[in-house]
């Protein structure tokens, strides 16, 4: 370590103990799992250590050969799940390897990596290689991939968190799996080359770290990271111990509405947003949803236009070349604020942001830290988010969020369990990087927690499944892929097969999309071909900031060019409804029952207590050992309010099976809407719910609970979209062939036939079993239901007969007047709803009643909403005109009349 106290001292760094333990773990040789706040210099921390553990036994300088310099070979794996992850983490490598290991090359292979450099790497791997799964897997799949992927000796898995718990996940162990393998046989080698004599060797010399700031199940992470073949002897958990600051605050709004409902953008808060911009020196300011993000992007502009230069945005389907440039500036402080999502969760490090926007819920505890780090991101420095609220509600969770980072709540990540499309890929893959004989390769395969269970009936299948599509597929050459050869080897014979294949490899699956491009030829990014698919030659939209205008559509490329007049459509991405984590939820039921004691102890508490004072007044208060239920009778029919406050995914399953349980025995409909704090059903007949309720929250055994959940919902409908991502994981069905690209439509029919093929003529085919699994597991999330199935059992219920609408309940309303047709706007229906109730709450029509539906319908049409912006005028003038004629006195049938005219 003497170089590197050099290097440290040269700089004038004093390491951190954490730092030292990593780095005597490594020289021993033993896999770990770093968890440590972010900022704290985890990266260092491996990266230092590594370089002087292998500095000596790999070589710090070139060696010559035939008169050239040759680095030495590929001995470092840096995995990262996203690409401006890994341009980041590049460049943070690069100049202590300068310094310590000057022979070293590095360089990046993800998505983003040019044909050129491509080519250049199948020809010479460098030394350290920062890449992704799904580009690890494509090294794999090369036939001299145990030659090029022998040496090497450390891989580091950096955000493990963030693919733990996913398929991406049980695809990275597998590909760890098999480079413990391949570094084992290529230890053993050496040993017989050097000994002359039959030597064991005592098993892989692959040591494998992985780096985390926000685990909740530390033991179980670490254990999933190095496999089940490594004893915990060899393997250890540093926990960093740098007393990082986190601070988390929120903007309160002027005013929070009494009645608040889901949905919006949050633009009501902009002069607040920009008076924070202003005050700091650098700032990301985060939006869940990527629409979200560019109308913020472009309020943000027009309300500062002087920021034009200095402000950017960020997310995932921009070009690489825009993504890159804003990268570099908020590195180099050239960029004031840049709107982003996801894209820049992950250990991206700009130094000078010291401040992070959050606009909305996190959604979880997890998330809401990882987002704060990436402000103050050095040692010592505080690190700051500040949560924006975009309705009331979310005042509690912000409240809730910062209670639960206090108290050191994190959300756990499970692996995956033995899914089969992700190892049939695998196979194929394997096959392709120098083929395998069955038993050995299933012994790699349950080396890994994702598969340690695996049956041999499923690995059998999985076999026949690559060799020749199963019973139903039999008929057909393209599923022969994999195939045994005269000595038992399995390969792929067919080029063509192989080509496709390596074409399709990964597990992240998405909706078609159509680039966006100039006329004149500038690249922009790429959309949802959904949403182009809606628009017509001439419309407007909003893309990368920018006003644009559909020109063609040409090969899967939209045509555009800048628009001078239109309003804007916003494109559309899936996954923008993230679920409130069970963590979050928890914490935001413990902040209830205090308020409901009385105790409002943050100013966002403070701020939404005439809310909670109506919700208690009206009905009651939820918490950990109260379940609210609400019922109302309204024109509509009978309604049920019911607030487990489990998270929209756990609330769809529950919603179907009360309504399924309370149809029995006899046939009924009902209306469903649901939120991540509750549920509304409205049933057309009378229905006695509180003499009901008892017996419909019960839990049953689990065969039962599955028996039930599959039957109250379009269960087959559901698993048929579930089927879809599976298929086109296990290869029977392909995002793009070699030269061209198949749309959303294209790639959902042929999944649906494969489902129905399988249905009729292979019904024990795993595939459809796992769609079902999935299903419950993933989709309907049963397991959390049957916890708060559970939970509900043991709280004490509260059934309340209303006379209006609480505010826990207004926001399910709108839910389900969203998908609810009418000659009336949603905007309009939403205004007068806010005035009845701000009436019925207390105040007159001109103060309390007007200001409040005014100000949350010009909001929620003009900014927050622009599916609703066409009635944006009409649906303000109404409001205006309904509470002025109130105020006067006028009669309803007046009013009628007055509305009939606006819609005329």
């Amino acid at each position: 370590m003497a170089a590197v106290d050099a290097w440290l001292d040269e700089k004038g760094w004093t390491p951190f103990p954490f730092q030292r333990r990593v780095w005597e773990a490594i020289a021993r040789g033993r896999n770990g799992l770093l968890h440590s706040s972010t900022g704290s210099g985890k990266t260092l921390a491996v990266w230092l250590g590594a370089l002087a553990a292998l500095r000596d036994g790999v070589g710090a300088e070139a060696r010559v050969h035939g008169g050239k310099a040759v680095a030495p070979p590929l001995t470092v794996l840096w995995i990262t799940p996203m690409r401006a992850l890994a341009a980041d983490t590049l460049r943070a490598l690069e100049a202590p390897m300068a310094a310590l290991c000057p022979g070293w090359t590095a360089a990046l292979r993800s998505g983003d990596t040019t044909s050129a450099q491509r080519a250049a790497q199948d020809r010479r791997l460098p030394t350290v290689l920062v890449t992704t799964p799904e580009s690890l897997s494509l090294l794999l799949s090369r036939a001299d991939a145990r030659d090029q992927l022998g040496q090497v000796r450390l891989v580091v898995v950096d955000e493990w968190h963030e693919l733990m718990g996913n398929k991406r996940g049980a695809q990275t162990q597998l590909a760890l799996a098999r480079l413990r393998r391949f570094a084992s046989a290529y230890s053993l080698s050496r040993l017989r080359e050097r000994a002359g004599v039959r030597a064991s060797g005592r098993g892989s010399t692959l040591m494998t770290w992985g780096l985390s700031a926000t685990l909740g199940n530390l033991d179980e992470a670490l254990r999933t990271l190095q496999g089940t073949a490594t004893t915990d002897a060899d393997a250890v958990i540093v926990q960093g111990e740098t007393d990082k600051t986190l601070v988390i605050d929120t903007l309160l709004p002027e005013t929070a509405e009494r009645f608040a409902w889901a949905g919006h953008m949050g633009l009501r808060m902009l002069p607040q947003v920009v008076e924070a911009i202003e005050s700091s020196e650098s700032c990301l300011v985060f939006t869940n949803m990527r629409s979200q993000a560019e109308r913020w992007y472009r309020a943000l502009l027009e309300a500062r236009p002087d920021w034009a230069g200095v402000l950017a945005l960020h997310h995932g389907s921009l070009d690489r070349e825009v993504r890159e440039w804003v990268e570099l500036g908020l590195k180099e402080g050239r960029v004031k604020a840049a709107v982003c999502t996801s894209s820049l969760d992950l250990g991206v490090d700009f130094l000078p942001v010291d401040r992070v926007l959050q606009i909305g819920s996190a959604k979880g505890v997890a998330r809401l830290v990882q987002r704060a780090g990436r402000s103050g991101h050095a040692p010592g420095r505080p690190s700051r988010i500040t949560l924006v609220p975009t309705h009331s509600l979310e005042l509690v969770e912000a409240a809730a969020a910062r209670e639960a980072v206090r108290a050191g709540r994190i959300e756990a990540r499970h692996s995956p369990r033995a899914p089969l499309d992700v190892l049939v890929q695998h196979l194929v893959t394997v096959a392709l990087g120098g083929g395998f004989r069955p038993d050995e390769l299933l012994a790699e395969v349950r080396s890994t927690v994702a598969y340690e269970e695996l049956s041999m009936e499923n690995w059998q299948w999985c076999l026949d499944f690559v060799r020749q599509g199963g019973p139903s597929l039999t008929a057909y050459p393209d599923y022969h892929r994999v195939v045994p050869d005269e000595d038992g080897v399995w390969r792929v014979p067919d080029a063509r097969l192989a080509r496709r294949h390596r074409v399709n490899i990964g597990t992240i699956v998405s909706d078609a999309s159509i680039s966006v491009q100039y006329l004149s030829g500038g690249k922009l990014g790429s959309v949802e071909e959904g949403f182009i698919a809606r628009l017509k030659p001439g419309d407007a939209f909003m893309f990368s900031g920018r006003l644009l205008e559909l020109v063609r559509v040409e090969q899967m490329t939209a045509l555009v060019r800048r628009a001078t007049a239109g309003r804007a459509a916003l494109p559309r991405w899936n996954g923008g409804r993230m679920p409130l984590s069970s963590t979050l939820a928890d914490a935001v039921l413990r902040e209830l029952a205090d308020a409901d004691a009385g105790r409002f102890d943050s100013p966002e508490m403070q701020c939404v207590r005439p809310l909670i004072d109506i919700q208690r007044r009206w009905s009651g208060v939820p918490g950990p050992d109260v379940l609210v239920a609400e019922t109302l009778k309204s024109r509509e029919g009978w309604h049920l309010f019911l607030y487990p406050f489990a998270g929209r995914q756990v609330h769809l399953g529950l919603a179907g099976l009360i309504a399924w349980r309370a149809a029995q025995p006899e046939t009924g409909t009902f209306s469903i809407a649901l939120n991540d704090y509750g549920i509304e059903l409205l049933s057309a007949k009378a229905i006695d719910w509180a003499e009901r309720l008892p017996a419909l929250l019960t839990l049953p055994p689990m065969e039962d609970l599955l028996r039930e959940v599959l039957a109250s919902l379009n269960a087959t409908e559901l698993a048929r979209r579930r089927f879809r991502e599976i298929a086109r994981i296990a290869g029977l069905i392909f995002q793009s062939h070699p030269g061209e690209r198949r749309s959303n439509r294209q790639l959902q029919a042929s999944a649906t036939l494969f489902f129905e093929v399988f249905q009729q003529h292979d019904p024990d085919n795993r595939l459809l079993a796992q769609a079902q699994q999935e299903l419950l597991t993933q989709e309907l999330d049963v397991r959390h239901l049957a916890s708060a199935l559970d939970r509900m059992g043991r709280q004490t219920l509260q059934v309340h007969a209303l006379k209006k609408p609480t505010p826990l309940a207004f926001p399910l309303m709108v839910e389900r007047f969203r998908e609810k047709l009418s000659n009336e706007s949603l905007g309009d229906r939403i205004a007068r709803m806010v005035s009845e109730l701000e009436r019925s709450a207390g105040g007159d029509a001109v103060g309390t009643a007007r200001e409040p539906a005014e100000r949350a319908l010009a909001v929620f049409a003009k900014k927050d909403s622009p599916q609703f912006a066409i009635q944006a005028d009409e649906a303000v003038a109404s409001v205006r005109d309904s509470l002025a004629l109130e105020t006067r006195g006028e009669a309803p049938a007046r009013r009628r009349e007055a509305g009939g005219r606006r819609r005329r």
